[in-house]
């Protein structure tokens, strides 16, 4: 009689600086390894993994880069990074990518106009009210006198964010503020040659209703508001 085997997986083959920084790295992101908690010496280190300090060291170089640890003086142990900093990785990398690739603007808005889109129909059916608050924030400052352009194209970036915010899952704001950053060149491009003046006007006039829809729960008039607000920067 045959006995059944397990199925036995193959040995990895990978540098040991990639299996030592495997390991740390799904400590940080399971949480097992808190914010606030200092990674040993490199020494220690060394020895748990019965590998060299330059290994060590060429692993914690690895999640560094990746924006998974942080620095905290020339001799300190690093501690995990602020999410923030790996989400301002995660946003650098796809702006990259976009140009690397190519990636048209006709094809991001396209991308944008569905996240968006997902987004404020869910805020106008339930929205976190501080991010309403945020929305309006912005959009008052969008309104201020003499505000630079580039002050103003970002207040613009922290009102759409404030709004897809306020349909409270956090997936699509993440994804919503890589894909604004990766837009925001293209959408200077396409607004250059035209008076801002006019620009600022009547994107404040669309942002008003976008923002008026969501409050009042008109998911419809959110959508339909929205296709015609972003058809303005792919015309």
């Amino acid at each position: 009689m045959t006995n059944k085997l397990p199925a036995f997986g193959k040995l990895s083959r990978a540098p040991a600086y990639e299996q030592v920084a495997d390991q740390i790295r799904s400590a940080i992101l399971d949480r097992s390894l808190s914010a606030a908690a200092r990674l040993p010496p490199e020494r220690e280190l060394a020895l748990q993994f019965g590998v060299s300090r330059t290994t060590v060291r060429e692993a914690l170089r690895h999640l560094q880069a990746q924006g998974l640890l942080s620095p905290r003086g020339r001799t300190s142990p690093m501690l995990p990074a602020d999410p923030n900093a790996a989400l301002a990785r995660f946003c650098e990398a796809l702006s990259h990518v976009v140009q690397l690739r190519n990636v048209s603007l006709h094809e991001l808005l396209e991308l944008r106009l569905a996240l968006e889109t997902a987004a404020l129909v869910r805020a106008a059916q339930a929205p976190v009210a501080k991010y309403l608050a945020e929305a309006r924030t912005a959009l008052a400052l969008m309104d201020s006198p003499r505000l630079p352009q580039d002050a103003f194209y970002q207040a613009d970036v922290d009102f759409h964010t404030a709004l897809v915010a306020a349909s409270g899952n956090e997936a699509l704001r993440l994804v919503m503020l890589a894909v604004k950053d990766s837009i925001r060149q293209h959408l200077h491009e396409a607004v250059r040659g035209r008076s801002f003046a006019k620009i600022a006007v009547q994107v404040q006039a669309e942002h008003r209703k976008l923002l008026m829809a969501v409050e009042k729960g008109n998911a419809k008039a959110v959508a339909a508001l929205l296709k015609k607000h972003l058809e303005f920067y792919g015309t």
